[in-house]
């Protein structure tokens, strides 16, 4: 074995040693590799320039996110064939390239077809690959990854024993119980305590199809750190490392939100809000509350919550089958036998009660928020206000209270260019709006 064959094999074993990853999406090294036709690359360039004007080679490389080295050949029969032209000399033996009257033109009936350009997509298949390979289901947290999901909130040892199992299933959870105890935080969380990242394609195309799938709103890039040691860190740039995604939903979810919207003016797809939340968590919250009926978003996902799959219809009306791949989080002030009937319980298998706090945690809540919030914790102050404003008429005791109340201590401090100190006196004071406010508690 040569010296440099020696090296590539360690600088892979050290990589593979480095990596936590499952899937990482490899770079193409040829056209065939893109798994991608030369006409579909060939119509992304000329709808970028139809845009753009003109740019070097390199740029459009970076632009439609494929290596130069595998589109030298297609700029020179796009040349050759007179849909591209020279307009000047660009650095590392590159060239600015620009339309030319039939590429214009070229580019003008692509982009009646679909005004689609940027990102070279993916295929479908390779879509689903990497959502196999990365799926929450191949993670098995334990207490541990709990505990660090969870830091700086107050959960007891009762609720950490039911959310684990539930956590390790991924198969979906409701957390049901009274308003304010933190079952949207708690869902927030979770995520946390899989894999810290997964790479998902920023579109897919299927059946001449495209469907963008990566979604600033619900995806956090995490940046690659370039190494000139380790040749495997080199990745597909037509992906994007995200943080597994935590996709919230309440009121505003829709059944057209659970199917690709097809843009009929630019012949676009969008990813269902599913498929955005793939490996990941989707968060139903408040749910009960949604503008339709449970029982239609019930009945929507009993077959993908069996079998683990989805069907969805593109624009030019075939199925296609997707994963259904992600843990599905009901958060709800209802009773989830009051929303839905057994055969959807049965396959929501954990329902967890998230109770209201205890009078030991009450006040580690207060410490908690006191340290938040820039107060000097004063335990005679605690006091007072429990056995002054919730003993006597046996008022639950909610995890957000100790929250709003400092925050409304805070304010009115700041409001009066007062020292911010918890005092007996301004618990009075903030109670009274306070739970005029939240009726019923």
């Amino acid at each position: 074995m040569s010296a440099t064959s020696t090296l590539d094999l360690k600088n892979s074993l050290l990589a593979s040693l480095m990596s936590d990853e499952n899937f990482r999406p490899e770079e193409p090294k040829s056209m065939a590799e893109t798994r991608l036709s030369p006409q579909l690359i060939e119509s992304l360039i000329c709808k970028l320039l139809l845009n753009i004007g003109s740019a070097s080679g390199r740029q459009i490389a970076e632009k439609i996110c494929l290596p130069f080295g595998i589109l030298e050949s297609l700029f020179t029969s796009l040349r050759t064939r007179q849909i591209l032209q020279h307009t000047g000399s660009a650095a590392l033996n590159d060239y600015t390239y620009a339309l030319t009257d039939q590429g214009r033109t070229r580019a003008q009936s692509y982009m009646a077809s679909c005004t689609y350009f940027g990102a070279a997509p993916v295929i479908l298949e390779d879509y689903i690959t990497s959502v196999e390979a990365q799926s929450i289901r191949n993670e098995s947290p334990q207490r541990e990854q709990l505990e660090e999901a969870f830091a700086g909130l107050s959960v007891d040892d009762d609720l950490f024993d039911n959310l684990g199992p539930a956590v390790n299933s991924g198969a979906g959870l409701f957390l049901y119980g009274a308003p304010g105890n933190g079952k949207t935080t708690l869902a927030k969380r979770i995520t946390a305590c899989y894999g810290q990242h997964i790479w998902i394609p920023r579109t897919i195309i299927e059946d001449g199809q495209y469907v963008k799938l990566f979604d600033t709103v619900y995806h956090e890039v995490i940046e690659e750190a370039h190494s000139t040691i380790l040749k495997s860190e080199s990745y597909d740039h037509r992906w994007v490392k995200i943080r597994r995604p935590t996709v919230i939903v309440g009121g505003e979810l829709t059944l057209d939100s659970l199917e690709i919207r097809h843009d009929t003016i630019n012949n676009i797809g969008e990813a269902s809000l599913q498929m955005k939340s793939n490996c990941g968590c989707l968060l139903i919250d408040d749910f009960g509350r949604q503008r339709m009926e449970p029982t239609q978003l019930l009945n929507r996902w009993i077959v993908p919550l069996e079998n683990r799959v989805d069907y969805q219809a593109l624009a030019n009306g075939k199925k296609i089958q997707v994963p259904f791949e992600q843990l599905i989080i009901f958060s709800t002030n209802l009773e989830p036998k009051d929303l839905t009937d057994d055969a959807f319980l049965r396959r929501i298998p954990y329902k967890i009660e998230v109770r209201d706090a205890q009078i030991d945690e009450f006040r580690t809540l207060f410490r908690i928020f006191a340290k938040q919030l820039n107060f000097e914790y004063n335990a005679d102050a605690v006091e007072h206000l429990i056995e002054r404003h919730y003993q006597p008429i046996n008022r639950p005791m909610r995890r957000c209270q100790p929250r709003d109340l400092l925050s409304q201590i805070r304010n009115y401090c700041l409001y009066k260019g007062i020292p911010m100190e918890m005092k007996p006196e301004y618990f009075d004071r903030v109670v009274k709006s306070y739970f005029t406010v939240v009726a019923g508690d």
